[in-house]
C-alpha cells in the first residue's frame, strides 16, 4: 500500500523555501511547521532590501498586473484555500482584495500626489513614493483574508515586506506564498515567516533595516514594540478594517519637487 507524500511547510524568504535556519518545526494544525528564528528575521529583511529597489522601480501599471495576476493564481486553487481555512466566504474576500489594490496601483499617484501653488517662478508638485521594507504582522484570524487585507496595500506602492503570519493558522499563509512564487512576485518583494510571535515580533520591530510595521496582528499589549519601532524612527502603521487607499497610503512618503519656471 502506498503511503502518501506528507507536505513540508516551509518558509518563504528571497524567492526560495528554506527550513528555518535552527532547524526546528512546531506542530499545528495538523502539520509541521517551520518555526522561525531570530536569524530568519534577519535573512527576510536582507531580501526584502535587496529586491526593493527594482519593485519600486516598475511602473504602477506592471506592479498592478502583478497583483492582479496573484489574484487569477488564488481562484485557481480556491477549493485547496476553501478547505485550508474552512470558509468559502474568506477566500472570495481574499481574491476580491487583490483584484480590488491591483486597480488602484496606477491611481495612487494621482490621488495621492499634487500640483501645489507657490508665490514664485517654480512648479511644486508632490509625488508618493514607496517607504521601503516593510515589517507586517497579520492577524490570527482569518489567517488567509486578514493576512491579504494587510499585505496587498503594502506592496502595492512598491514596498517590499517581511510577514509575520497567523501562529495558529499558518497554513493558508504559507500556501499563499507558493502562489506569490509563482504569480511574477519577484522574490524578496514578501517574506512569509511563520513561528512564535512572541520571538518574531521584537526582532523585527527593532530591526534597524526595517522603515514602517504594521502591528495589526499583535494581541495584547503592543507598547515595548512599539518602543523598539522607535529606535529608528519606523513608521508604525494602524490601519482600519477594510479596502482604502489610504491604507496603501499608509506605507508611502510624499516627495514634494521644486522646479524653477523659465531658466
Amino acid at each position: 500500500m502506498r503511503l502518501p507524500v506528507q507536505k513540508t511547510y516551509k518558509l518563504y524568504i528571497g524567492g526560495s523555501f528554506p527550513r528555518s535556519e535552527s532547524g526546528r518545526t512546531y506542530e499545528v494544525e495538523g502539520a509541521n511547521v517551520a518555526l522561525g528564528s531570530r536569524k530568519d528575521v534577519r535573512d527576510a529583511v536582507r531580501a526584502a532590501r535587496e529586491a526593493f529597489p527594482k519593485w519600486a522601480g516598475m511602473t504602477a501599471y506592471n506592479r498592478g498586473q502583478i497583483l492582479y495576476r496573484v489574484a487569477e493564481m488564488m481562484e485557481g486553487r480556491r477549493e485547496q484555500f476553501a478547505e485550508l481555512t474552512g470558509s468559502e466566504a474568506e477566500v472570495n474576500s481574499a481574491v476580491d482584495c487583490w483584484v480590488w489594490y491591483a486597480g488602484w496601483a496606477d491611481k495612487l499617484g494621482q490621488v495621492l500626489g499634487s500640483s501645489n501653488p507657490v508665490a514664485g517662478p517654480y512648479f511644486n508638485f508632490t509625488v508618493p513614493e514607496p517607504t521601503g521594507v516593510v515589517g507586517v504582522v497579520a492577524p490570527e484570524d482569518p489567517p488567509l483574508s486578514g493576512l491579504v487585507a494587510r499585505l496587498a496595500p503594502a506592496i502595492v506602492g512598491g514596498n517590499a515586506v517581511v510577514l509575520i503570519v497567523s501562529e495558529h493558522r499558518p497554513l493558508a499563509a504559507v500556501t499563499l506564498a507558493e502562489v506569490l512564487a509563482t504569480s511574477d512576485v519577484p522574490g524578496g518583494v514578501v517574506n512569509v515567516l511563520t513561528g512564535r510571535k512572541v520571538d518574531l515580533c521584537p526582532v523585527l520591530a527593532g530591526h534597524m533595516d526595517v522603515n514602517a510595521i504594521d502591528l495589526a496582528g499583535v494581541e495584547g499589549d503592543r507598547a515595548e514594540l512599539e518602543r523598539l519601532a522607535a529606535d529608528n524612527v519606523k513608521r508604525v502603521v494602524r490601519n482600519g478594517e477594510g479596502q482604502s487607499p489610504w491604507h496603501a497610503a499608509a506605507f508611502l512618503e510624499l516627495k514634494t519637487v521644486w522646479h524653477p519656471i523659465g531658466l
